[in-house]
């Protein structure tokens, strides 16, 4: 449902027990603004889970959420002001993965396969916010959305400590199962200097300087089980050089049009590869310095 008022759009939801409104200005379709709805629900099942959400309001219908919910604001403002800036990845519904030769990414996947524990459901290696390399089940592949909840998490919301620093963290994937509890080990590492030598300034927009190694179990007595396995691929891909990859695919950055073709008059693009649920895009740098720029 939704209605105009002067130049203002109104859109609401009705998810559960929840009633949820989206007021805007900026001329999104209605259908945009439903997106950005369902993924404030999914922030809001991934601290709660359904189950819990549905017991609080059976018994009592006139619970105030912000209590259930206190300590998680900053991760629901800060999803909701990647809207505002213009999110390729809420635009799209799609991940966006760090640009790297394929012969590279596939001693990374490797690599994380050869050190994989047993308590282990999904492990991922993020740089600069974009994904690198993920291993899963073979029947359970991770939703987009889930994804930018983890994203949202780690490198927006600024909840989760960073810098070197490991996490070991609570959380609902609503995609992959509303129902329950997931826990994840995150470990941060620092994109150092000695990389920048080697290649220009880089213009992503979210975690630039790091690289997360996040490791997903069923288990919640796995931590030290997932350090382990941090530990055994850090020291691999140091081994074989994939971190150094890694680091200067981050400091680079994303291409301009021209560097990909010389002498375009296209200024900006973005590219979605419905198959495989991601997209690519050019640096806003010369063109689009600003946010309502980018936002355009």
């Amino acid at each position: 449902m939704g209605f105009t008022a002067s130049d203002t759009r109104f859109v609401i939801s009705t998810e559960g027990p929840l009633y949820l409104v989206a007021i805007s200005k900026l001329g999104e379709s209605d259908a945009q603004l439903r997106v950005q709805l369902e993924a404030l629900y999914m922030q809001i099942l991934s601290t709660l889970t359904l189950p819990t959400l549905t017991h609080l309001f059976s018994n009592r219908p006139n619970t105030d959420l912000r209590r259930p919910l206190e300590g998680t604001d900053t991760l629901l403002s800060s999803l909701a002001d990647t809207f505002t800036k213009g999110s390729p990845s809420t635009l799209l519904s799609a991940l966006e993965c760090l640009k790297i030769r394929k012969s590279q990414r596939h001693v990374i996947n490797n690599t994380l396969l050869r050190a994989r524990t047993e308590k282990l459901l999904y492990g991922l290696i993020v740089a600069g916010g974009r994904l690198v390399s993920v291993v899963r089940p073979k029947r359970h592949s991770l939703h987009p959305s889930d994804l930018q909840l983890i994203f949202n998490m780690l490198f927006e919301a600024g909840g989760v400590k960073a810098g070197g620093g490991e996490n070991w963290i609570p959380l609902c994937l609503p995609a992959f199962n509303n129902r329950g509890y997931l826990y994840m080990y995150v470990s941060f590492l620092t994109v150092d200097d000695d990389a920048a030598k080697h290649s220009p300034p880089g213009n992503g927009s979210r975690g630039e300087d790091e690289i997360a190694i996040l490791l997903i179990s069923a288990d919640k007595e796995s931590f030290y089980d997932l350090k382990q396995m941090r530990d055994d691929v850090v020291a691999q891909l140091e081994k074989n050089g994939s971190m150094d990859i890694i680091k200067i695919a981050v400091r680079r950055g994303r291409p301009s049009s021209s560097d990909i073709v010389p002498g375009t008059l296209l200024r900006h693009f973005l590219y979605k590869s419905r198959a495989n649920v991601q997209f690519t895009m050019s640096s806003f740098d010369p063109h689009f310095s600003g946010l309502v720029a980018r936002r355009r």
